[in-house]
């Protein structure tokens, strides 16, 4: 047992040590609950949790394998997940990281939390998450700031910071998130660790928030984890009014598949002239020279003029605080309130046409992909980790009624895009500091290409080595 969770197993790892007896469910969860009682008071991560809960399931999925033995059951069987703070499970609260929002039961779970329980996984807890989740770091008035387990001073990003903290304090192997603007893939960057933002319409969901640019996943440990991950998790979904195109394959198949030669573009310059941290260059560089060595052709690229998307994202990013029922909105944070604000300023009129403009933007800067190159490599954020608990310092000092920040900004540049775009994209944890920090870098394929994505981040990672990295140690 102690051998077992030395260093945290991936989650197919301790999967396969569940199936195989080496490990019980109960003991699991006993693990991860110890862990989360030894490592949370200093990350601040899991924001609540249900033991007794988690430990019930965990004895009946230790009694089922005891008598039905391991067939036929789900590929994550007994392995314990963190939900974040902003996605509904049914019997569960949920804040949304907000003072101002009701404590009542949610009535049924959002539809990536059914494809986790199908999948084998034992819910245990919330992660923390920004308020209502527009900003890219994990830090609100209810529960304070989450911190980066590289180094306690810095923020693990947003806003699923607090999955990717419970994930680099290996208090779990896996960890739900989101990312609508960067969510899933700036936390990975900050905390070492591999975050996938799917296509648009690949993994379902009731509602299609932010014209569906807002998706589902984990951040792990591993590419393998991920995408086995994701084929549990994948529609199509008859019921929602879009979905990604089928997959011709499953996308772990293409853990080991060669992506063949593919043309990179890469990008060290970052819109509105922002200036790009050296650290984060040096990260896009070394990946570079490992595609090359990989067999993979590089070219020089610039993402194309942005100033035309920011309004219209902005628009519509305001109005998503639309889904979120029963808050009052007078208790939420000062940011939150210049949010709704400029979003009740929108006229319908003026949405429709910020979404007509976004896809007219998003067909013009598509067409690069499979003309003009195959893969865009670019930092994930243009700064290294910032402070935590700078970003509302910022907001709350600001009278811009944007809600913004030069530090959101300087976080989000290189993400929010693909969100609009609907492509996926991946940050990779290719590089560490010399002051210890994780740098990620962003590879974006192709409208629906995650087999591609897959395979070239398992290539990257064979070769670079990052799954063999030690995580945080205290």
């Amino acid at each position: 047992m102690s051998e077992l969770f030395a260093q945290m197993p991936t989650a197919l790892e301790l999967a396969e040590s569940i199936r195989s007896l080496q490990v019980s469910p109960v003991e699991v969860l006993e693990w991860v609950a110890g862990r989360v009682d030894e490592a949370n008071p200093r990350v601040n991560a899991i924001i609540w949790s249900d033991y007794e809960e988690a430990r019930q399931k965990a004895v009946a999925m230790a009694s089922e394998l005891v008598h039905s033995g391991d067939v036929s059951l789900p590929p994550f069987f007994g392995v314990p997940l963190p939900i974040k703070d902003l996605t509904d499970v049914k019997g569960w609260p949920a804040s949304y990281g907000s003072l101002a929002s009701s404590e009542d039961l949610k009535d049924e779970s959002n539809l990536v939390v059914e494809g986790f329980e199908r999948a084998g996984f034992v819910l245990f807890g919330r992660t923390n998450a920004p308020e209502f989740g527009p900003i890219p770091v994990t830090e609100n008035l209810r529960y304070g700031a989450t911190r980066n387990p590289w180094n306690l001073e810095l923020t693990p990003g947003g806003s699923s910071g607090g999955a990717a903290a419970a994930v680099a304090s290996r208090m779990f192997p896996v960890a739900h998130g989101n990312d609508s603007g960067g969510s899933i893939r700036i936390p990975a960057s900050c905390c070492g660790l591999v975050g996938l933002k799917v296509a648009r319409g690949r993994v379902p969901s009731r509602t299609l928030s932010w014209e569906g640019g807002s998706v589902e996943g984990v951040l792990s440990r591993d590419v393998a984890d991920t995408a086995a991950i994701l084929d549990q998790i994948a529609g199509p979904d008859p019921l929602q009014w879009y979905n990604a195109p089928a997959p011709s394959r499953p996308f772990a198949s293409a853990l080991e598949t060669d992506p063949g030669r593919l043309r990179v573009a890469m990008v060290t310059t970052a819109p509105f002239d922002l200036p790009v941290d050296p650290e984060c260059l040096r990260a896009v560089e070394l990946t570079a020279q490992t595609l090359e060595s990989l067999g993979h052709s590089i070219q020089p690229a610039e993402l194309p003029n942005v100033d035309a998307f920011l309004g219209p994202f902005l628009n519509v990013v305001n109005t998503g605080l639309a889904r979120y029922r029963e808050v009052d909105w007078a208790h939420t944070d000062l940011h939150i309130q210049r949010n709704r604000e400029a979003a009740m300023a929108v006229s319908s009129l003026d949405y429709v046409r910020s979404v007509g403009e976004l896809q007219r933007w998003t067909r013009e800067f598509l067409r690069q992909w499979g003309s003009d190159f195959d893969i865009l490599l670019s930092p994930t954020m243009s700064i290294q980790p910032p402070r935590a608990g700078a970003v509302l310092e910022e907001l709350h000092a600001s009278g811009d009624t944007s809600s913004s920040s030069l530090t959101v900004l300087q976080m989000a540049v290189f993400t929010s895009a693909f969100n609009m775009t609907g492509q996926p994209a991946i940050s990779l944890p290719v590089h560490i500091t010399e002051a210890g920090v994780p740098v990620g870098i962003q590879l974006v394929a192709e409208p629906w290409g995650e087999l591609t994505l897959i395979g070239l981040a398992a290539q990257l990672e064979r070769a670079l080595g990052w799954r063999e990295r030690t995580l945080p140690s205290f």
